[in-house]
């Protein structure tokens, strides 16, 4: 069989002007930037391949210069598909300047498309969107002004013949299938006959599916590797994406192949070694870890949980100090089952993994009701509960996961400061003092986009917190009720004056946040589990 091993040129030469390409990666973790780089470099030097449609599913980029931002570029690009965009701000950029049609869908839809293209299925039917800005009765996704093709319809039951169970919605969103002429891929290691393995990556991501929707698309699929091996010395176990599906394999220089943005190899990060996470530092007593201890004080024994970007990341730093990580398993939408998920320019990775599986796989279990709790972000929430954080005026960020995960966890908690831009707090002897406002309001009369629809939740009856360092809210059918405020924050002054809406207020007024959240030692919540389970025996005795 032919060496299907190729220089990084010779494999991009293949792409042609008008072409589909998918690109694999997620934040820094198996993102193919030398395929990239050479993408971009034939690019500038000769004006070809122009016109491209990229897809992609999470964000692939450090927000800066690498990953997809090499391909930035005026003319490069015709029409983008993605999932999350705040850290592509280089494509993003054009996006906002209606330089190229654009379309932000929820990466746990374009995860699974990629099987539903390989299978030669038309399309994707979910739940998923329903109620926010991906709806065809909001945007349909869509981000610029040139962009006009409808990729997702929104059908019933009884369109299809189909009679719905009382009580059960008949609406669903219909995600259009296409075909994909060029993968780029990434894997650990490769023969000469193209077969794939990634014992060296931190994800596995969607590389099978995407391989599989290209060739089954009649395209070609490139994958870059960080080294060689003999022809059948690969364990077939091992191998993550077969030679079959695999045209071109390209070895990388180290520097565009770092096993993260933030680092370029951690055993840990391939589960080739445990690390003892009681002995990392506690977070200091901030902004962050306020939240993040009030928000993990909503944790439950067993509990299967995913983390967002941004504050929720903090609910595992505060798990592992209260020594509770053992009770529960925490889940990142990559795939990551079990085990501590990184952040920052880390994030997709993670410690101690007890199981990797397919983004897609994940995406299936999250879709399906498999999540207890959620934690994510809010960058903006309004009293009908709707939350946004995907577009604020100029900035598109893009919903990546967010729309997957909260509109199906049993019970969502988002976390956010109270006001943004500056803000100042100190906490001592269990009260909360604010030093200095921040500039900019969170709480509006209406968010500028729905990435989470407190209607179509409320109609779920799905349980749901807006966790801020000195409120505590709660959604109900009547709109957002504020239950808890902080000792030493005045409810007038410091949480009312800087809302655009009114909340529900009980009679009997708001209780007080726990006072153990603004102290400097633990909460205590093992103690608190330990109780519970004690009580729990002894119950089950009598």
């Amino acid at each position: 069989m032919k060496n299907k091993v190729v220089s990084a040129d010779d494999a991009v030469a293949i792409v042609q002007s008008g072409d589909t390409i998918c690109n694999s990666g997620f934040v820094g973790n198996g993102t193919p930037d030398e395929l990239l780089a050479a993408l971009a470099r034939r690019f500038v030097a000769t004006g070809q391949p122009a016109d491209l449609t990229l897809v992609f599913a999470a964000g692939q980029g450090d927000g800066q210069s690498r990953g997809l931002n090499r391909l930035g570029i005026p003319g490069l690009l015709r029409r983008v598909i993605g999932g999350h965009w705040g850290l592509v701000p280089k494509i993003a950029k054009l996006a906002l300047e209606d330089q190229i049609e654009a379309y932000n869908l929820p990466q746990g839809c374009i995860s699974q498309l990629y099987r539903e293209i390989a299978g030669g299925r038309p399309g994707l039917f979910t739940k998923v969107g329903l109620g926010t800005f991906v709806d065809p009765r909001l945007s349909g996704g869509k981000v610029s002004p040139r962009t006009r093709e409808d990729l997702v319809q929104l059908v019933t039951l009884s369109s299809l013949g189909v009679q719905a169970t009382e009580g059960a919605s008949t609406e669903w969103l219909f995600y259009k299938s296409f075909p994909i002429h060029v993968a780029f891929l990434r894997g650990t290691t490769a023969d000469p006959n193209g077969n794939i393995t990634m014992e060296r990556e931190s994800l596995t991501l969607d590389n099978l599916a995407m391989a599989m929707a290209v060739k089954n698309s009649k395209g070609l699929v490139i994958v870059q590797v960080e080294r060689t091996c003999a022809a059948g010395s690969l364990h077939p176990r091992q191998v993550q994406i077969p030679g079959v599906l695999v045209d071109c394999v390209v070895v990388a220089q180290p520097e565009h192949h770092m096993q993260t943005y933030a680092t370029p190899y951690s055993p840990a990060f391939s589960s080739e070694l445990r690390v003892e996470v009681g002995s990392l530092p506690p977070p200091p007593l901030d902004v962050r870890k306020i939240i993040a201890r009030r928000a993990a004080q909503e944790l439950t024994r067993g509990a299967v949980v995913n983390l967002g970007i941004g504050i929720p990341e903090t609910v595992a730093a505060v798990a592992a100090e209260e020594k509770i990580l053992d009770h529960l398993t925490l889940t990142t939408e990559p795939g990551v089952i079990g085990g501590v998920p990184a952040g920052g320019l880390d994030f997709g990775a993670a410690v101690n993994t007890e199981a990797l599986i397919d983004q897609n796989q994940q995406f299936d279990f999250y879709d399906g009701g498999g999540l207890d709790i959620a934690f994510l972000g809010m960058a903006q929430c309004d009293g009908a509960g709707n939350v946004n954080v995907s577009r604020f005026g100029k900035r598109l960020a893009g919903a990546g996961g967010f729309i997957n995960i909260s509109q199906n966890a049993r019970k969502v908690v988002f976390c956010g400061s109270f006001t943004s831009d500056g803000i100042e707090v100190a906490a001592a002897d269990g009260r909360l003092a604010i030093l200095h406002e921040g500039r900019h309001r969170k709480f509006l009369a209406a968010v500028e986009q729905i990435t989470f629809s407190g209607a179509v939740s409320a109609q779920r009856g799905q349980e749901v917190l807006y966790v801020t360092e000195r409120a505590v809210f709660r959604l109900t059918p009547q709109g957002v009720e504020l239950t808890e405020i902080a000792s030493g924050v005045d409810l007038q002054d410091d949480i009312l004056a800087h809302m655009a809406f009114a909340p529900i207020i009980a009679a009997s007024g708001p209780a007080k946040m726990d006072e153990r959240i603004f102290r400097e030692e633990p909460l205590g919540l093992r103690r608190d589990y330990e109780s519970q389970a004690e009580a729990q025996r002894q119950h089950k005795a009598i």
